[in-house]
């Protein structure tokens, strides 16, 4: 089964999903010493993981899961994702390969920042690590581009991390 199956027409895909959402899959497995997002060369059905990943363990904390992007989510501004727009604020190695992805067609990150989004994509954490303050910042869905770019330019300036 392939995303585009599972997305139906017109349907757009996050892909800093809800684990539990009816139609999510396994985007990717954080992995290594960053935690980055090794991809799934295919989807894997959410509903086929979560059953055996251990009960004091957070499906989060080592998987990346994509689910429908809704109307109602936080990050959501008319048609625009918020959190793409602050995760696209912080630095990305412009050499890095973008990932092969098979959410790409139907990724909402994709369609809204095209490969900006892409390159920063595998370091995004769906669990917060304690004392990331940026992620922490990123992630909210109150803070602005600004406030990141802000924040960003402090960080530069010597500001702890």
């Amino acid at each position: 089964m392939n995303t585009a199956d599972r997305a139906g027409t017109g349907r757009t895909w996050c892909p800093s999903g809800k684990a539990d959402a009816p139609e999510s899959v396994v985007l990717g497995v954080r992995s290594g010493q960053g935690g980055e997002v090794v991809y799934l060369a295919d989807p894997v059905p959410a509903g086929d993981v979560l059953p055996v990943v251990p009960k004091d363990v957070e499906p989060t904390r080592v998987l990346r899961f994509a689910s429908h992007c809704v109307s109602n989510c936080l990050h959501r501004r008319g048609n625009d994702c918020t959190l793409v727009e602050r995760v696209t604020a912080t630095p990305a190695d412009e050499n890095r390969n973008v990932p092969r992805c098979h959410l790409r067609s139907h990724c909402t990150w994709w369609a809204q920042t095209g490969v900006d989004g892409c390159r920063r994509c595998p370091a995004v954490a769906t669990t917060l690590v304690e004392g990331d303050d940026l992620g922490v910042l990123v992630a909210d869905p109150t803070a602005t581009r600004e406030q990141v770019d802000a924040w960003m330019a402090q960080a530069g300036a010597g500001a702890p991390a």
